[in-house]
């Protein structure tokens, strides 16, 4: 994750059970519509604790795979998760990549982008590291629409508390649609920019199975939920297990979208 709220994003194993174990579903999908060809040379801005990596060595047979991130501990959990040959894991900041120019066929990023303070300088520097005639791409939630593991949560949590407006990602992330992104993507100088929804389903067990995440701090909606005090945390518990729809058996489904986007750096782009 990048550097621009070293406090949000720390713990791996708090944003696996948080997030990380839907954008391992959301990976595939991307690197699908993405169409690269065997053998290609890539590099994962922001990568985490290795998700979308782990997923190009499984669907791409990649020549050599560079992921960057700013935090140490990701990186750590990344290389443990990770250990082919081809992947090297690099400590770095997305606004301002190390790897020289024109040196990966892809440059790819995973629920990263609304993190980054310049997000402009962001896709420039994936642009500039990519040849002539390589491929940007990236994939955001879409918190201000069908990501519903987290509007049923600041729905309700708005609803209780105004200081809550202040943690939402749909308002505090207005790039993850796709109008911007699309318009990012032309700003930076990229090609042949197209935009597609992702979508998956979310499933859990319980309600327990769904409250667990947002008491790990990590991420948005989990770091609000910790802030309160515990009676406060007790009542907006008990809203929110009250509006979601839960089944006969205590499973609840929700549905969960992630916005793609893509562009080439143009031929005559030195």
């Amino acid at each position: 994750m990048p550097t621009g709220q070293p406090n949000l994003w720390g713990a791996s194993d708090a944003y696996e059970q948080w997030m990380g174990r839907w954008s391992r579903k959301v990976a595939p999908l991307f690197i699908d519509w993405i169409d690269a060809p065997r053998g290609a040379s890539w590099i994962d801005i922001g990568c985490g604790t290795g998700v979308l990596t782990a997923a190009l060595l499984e669907r791409c047979e990649p020549s050599g795979i560079v992921g960057i991130d700013s935090s140490a501990g990701f990186l750590e959990a990344a290389r443990h998760q990770v250990g082919d040959p081809r992947v090297s894991f690099k400590l770095g900041d997305a606004q301002a990549v190390s790897e020289n120019g024109g040196q990966f066929d892809l440059a790819v990023s995973g629920l990263v982008l609304n993190f980054v303070p310049d997000k402009v300088a962001m896709i420039r520097e994936m642009a500039r590291v990519v040849r002539p005639g390589g491929t940007v791409a990236l994939y955001v939630w879409d918190y201000a629409g069908h990501m519903q593991v987290m509007r049923y949560f600041f729905d309700a949590a708005s609803a209780l508390d105004a200081r809550a407006r202040e943690f939402v990602d749909g308002v505090q992330a207005p790039i993850c649609r796709p109008g911007p992104l699309a318009e990012l993507f032309a700003e930076a100088g990229l090609t042949d920019v197209a935009v597609r929804a992702i979508d998956i389903p979310a499933a859990f067990e319980n309600f327990d199975d769904y409250w667990a995440p947002f008491l790990g701090g990590t991420g948005s909606a989990p770091k609000y939920c910790v802030s309160l005090s515990e009676d406060a945390r007790a009542n907006l518990r008990d809203v929110i297990r009250s509006r979601l729809p839960i089944g006969p058996d205590g499973e609840i489904l929700l549905a969960v979208r992630a916005w793609a986007v893509k562009g080439r750096k143009p031929v005559e782009a030195a």
